[in-house]
């Protein structure tokens, strides 16, 4: 079997969607009867291929988006058939898809297609809700994911969830940082801090409340600790900026913008737990990270984050300012309950890996039943 997995729409590996194409084909079986072939832009040739000896077949089309989504409306069929794949795999169906393919085909779903279809115009939803109902299956990242398909009316039956995986060769507990300063160049970000990785996108991230809620807590407890907000900016990022400078505590929270990947395990490692509000997340891998690297989550009750982070977080309502201080304060006074939510984040974090995530997805592509 020849499986084509598309490359288009992750980003160059800057995003989410990028991110999980590079595990996915980092962790891809060499001694599987199975052959692998990448195909895309050119400038992704060497992009996901990790080291590995995996053949890429590059497509002549510009770098932007509508390019792409042209070419997969109108040539996709005839590049499949060139290139004899049995199945092709499309992990970025968010961004660019088919609407139809003549043979088989799996989309990858890591988000909420509700929150998409909300942002876009009326052709690209049916495009998208036609590309979906084609595919012979789909892989979602969460059963909150899957469910959001099945209200926007695709099929069930098609539907598997498999969860992503984390590299535990990058997030695990460091036990060699500086009490006082983890130094990640070109920042020095003084400890005691609690971090919140996402982008400035908005407001169903919560920074503002978020912001807010760090506010109180430093009011009511006198404690030294930090905020750091570690994301790329947009939409939001005045208005989250706005927030801070509101703040009484302004000094006291660092807003970093883009942080790449590879520093998150030494700031996670570092900080004395992970605040993590946003209310639309479908994966959550963040929050996963963070357990790897040793430390408690607390989280939002909405989105995914329930199903990805079992018992293991302090929850609260991102809606709820008073609700989101008292936990912050709650991990850092009870030192017996931040032992036991950094040992069984360890431990839940343990179930989730890429190898795993492989091995299922594979498995799901070669069972013939729809």
């Amino acid at each position: 079997m020849k499986i084509g997995i598309d490359t288009f729409g992750c980003d160059h590996a800057r995003s989410g969607l990028g991110s999980y194409l590079y595990y996915f084909v980092s962790n891809l079986p060499t001694d599987s009867e199975i052959s692998f072939e990448l195909f895309g832009s050119e400038m992704d040739r060497y992009t996901y291929t990790s080291g590995k000896d995996i053949s890429y077949t590059s497509v002549n089309v510009p770098d932007s988006l509508q390019a792409e989504r042209f070419w997969h409306y109108l040539k996709i069929n005839q590049f499949i058939k060139k290139n004899n794949y049995d199945v092709t795999l499309f992990p970025a169906i968010e961004n660019v898809f088919p609407t139809k393919t003549k043979n088989k085909s799996v989309a990858i779903v890591n988000s909420i297609l509700s929150n998409f279809l909300a942002k876009t115009d009326k052709f690209t939803q049916f495009q998208l809700k036609r590309g979906l109902n084609n595919v012979n299956k789909i892989v979602a990242a969460s059963n909150f994911i899957k469910n959001d398909l099945i209200l926007n009316g695709i099929s069930a039956s098609k539907i598997q969830v498999i969860y992503n995986g984390i590299d535990h060769k990058m997030f695990f507990p460091a036990i060699d940082l500086n009490p006082d300063v983890v130094e990640i160049k070109p920042f020095a970000i003084k400890r005691p801090y609690f971090i919140y990785g996402s982008r400035l996108s908005g407001p169903e991230k919560k920074h503002i409340e978020l912001i807010q809620a760090f506010t109180l807590f430093k009011k009511k407890s006198n404690y030294p600790h930090r905020l750091v907000i570690c994301g790329s900016d947009g939409a939001y990022s005045t208005e989250i900026q706005k927030a801070v400078l509101e703040s009484e505590f302004a000094s006291d929270i660092f807003v970093t913008g883009y942080f790449p990947h590879e520093s998150f395990p030494k700031l996670y490692a570092g900080a004395t737990a992970c605040v993590f509000p946003s209310v639309n997340e479908g994966v959550g891998l963040p929050i996963l990270e963070s357990m790897a690297c040793g430390i408690p989550v607390l989280c939002s009750t909405s989105g995914a984050l329930p199903e990805i982070g079992g018992d293991v977080p302090l929850y609260f309502d991102s809606n709820n300012v008073d609700q989101i201080a008292a936990q912050m304060q709650k991990i850092v006074d009870d030192k017996e309950l931040y032992k036991q939510k950094s040992e069984a984040g360890l431990l839940w974090a343990s179930r989730f890996n890429w190898e795993k995530t492989v091995e299922q997805t594979i498995n799901f592509i070669n069972n013939d039943k729809k």
